[in-house]
């Protein structure tokens, strides 16, 4: 069996492995619900059921049985990575099973994996693009903090995205599959292997999360995914000198563009970036598009058709990113351009969620209006 073949066994087996174990996890909701199941309260909720939100376990099992599948060469890319992915992954769980983990923890423990990797892989961010802060990026402990830094925030970015079936799991396959074809076209086959394999055993709970959410990510499999998506995007431009910066910040660019937005929005609100509301693209698209046109379908479904709304946002620049993964002048217009088209889906969905909202106010008005002339006053009372 050739190295080929072998790869696409490993894969088969880590998919099934995720799928089969996300199903156990719903089959068996009644002993664990009451540690696991999400609320259904809140302004970032959508669900109408509560529903477990461990999927994470699914699959890291899944990635941890690929990994010892793997050929050696494969190993010696994967094993790091997942060993370096435990504090994200720990500490996401931990919030999900109490809901008493901070959002500075967890930040701090996804950058906490991204010090490890470095540690275990001597892999480091040393050019972005920007001429002054290449330089600095010469000075080893201020490149580990940056790369740190940086990985922090995309897996944090990919945990504020989760909000809607197959919305999180599906945007990270995308960069995924883009990063995969980079580092194909270079010639760098074991790393296109292990993201295309990390893209089969997600591909394991997304088939049980889409379209029907019978099983949610939660922040342990947000932070694992993010974090493995952030990290291999460092490692195809550190094994890769050829591949622009510019590339993989693309290929990841929906979850970073909102986070960065999201941030400035609150700002100029003057609210806290961390306090949580229901502004986010993907909840404007749920009241302004799904909420009108998709009225007849079920709770369920109309969460999910949230989703590709927002995977059309992550796929144009992740197609840029492939098209033009060497060519970092024609790769800063596509970010802006991308950026650009990001901003004017919110400005559409954000005046047609406020349009909605007034009618449905006006409606409410009407109706409090008329309903004293419907309903007859009682009579009075005879001593």
């Amino acid at each position: 069996m050739d190295r080929l073949e072998t790869h696409f066994l490993v894969s088969e087996v880590g998919l099934t492995v995720s799928l089969v174990f996300s199903l156990v996890l719903v089959a068996t909701t009644r002993w664990h619900g009451r540690f696991t199941l999400d609320a259904t309260r809140g302004v970032q909720k959508f669900h109408s059921a509560p529903t477990p939100r461990i999927g994470g376990l699914a699959i890291m099992l899944g990635l941890f049985v690929a990994c010892a599948l793997s050929s050696d060469a494969q190993q010696a890319l994967f094993a790091p990575l997942l060993l370096a992915a435990l504090p994200a992954f720990l500490f996401g769980m931990a919030e999900d099973l109490t809901r008493r983990v901070s959002i500075s923890a967890r930040l701090l423990a996804t950058m906490a994996s991204g010090v490890l990797c470095w540690a275990l892989t001597d892999v480091h961010i040393i050019e972005t693009g920007i001429g002054p802060l290449d330089g600095a990026l010469a000075w080893l402990p201020l490149s580990v903090l940056f790369t740190a830094f940086a990985v922090g925030g995309v897996a944090n970015a990919v945990n504020i995205i989760d909000g809607f079936n197959g919305l999180a799991s599906g945007t990270v396959i995308i960069g995924l599959v883009a990063l995969g074809f980079i580092a194909d076209g270079c010639g760098d086959a074991e790393l296109a292997r292990l993201c295309f394999l990390i893209c089969a055993v997600t591909a394991g709970f997304f088939l049980v999360n889409f379209p029907f959410g019978k099983l949610f990510l939660g922040d342990g499999g947000a932070y694992l995914l993010g974090f493995l998506l952030s990290w291999l995007s460092v490692m195809l431009v550190y094994r890769n000198p050829d591949v622009s910066p510019w590339a993989p910040l693309l290929a990841c660019a929906y979850p970073v563009f909102e986070t960065v937005f999201t941030i400035a929005r609150r700002l100029w609100c003057r609210r806290h970036p961390g306090q949580p509301d229901s502004c986010h693209l993907h909840s404007l698209v749920k009241i302004a598009i799904t909420g009108r046109y998709f009225r007849a379908l079920s709770a369920s479904l109309r969460n999910a058709c949230v989703s590709p709304f927002s995977w059309a946002i992550a796929a144009v620049p992740a197609v840029l990113a492939v098209r033009f993964a060497g060519n970092s002048a024609a790769l800063l217009p596509a970010t802006l351009a991308s950026f650009a088209l990001y901003l004017g889906f919110y400005w559409y969905v954000a005046h047609a969620a406020r349009a909605r909202r007034r009618r449905a106010m006006r409606s409410q008005a009407r109706v409090a209006a008329v309903l004293p002339a419907l309903v007859p006053e009682p009579e009075p009372v005879q001593s």
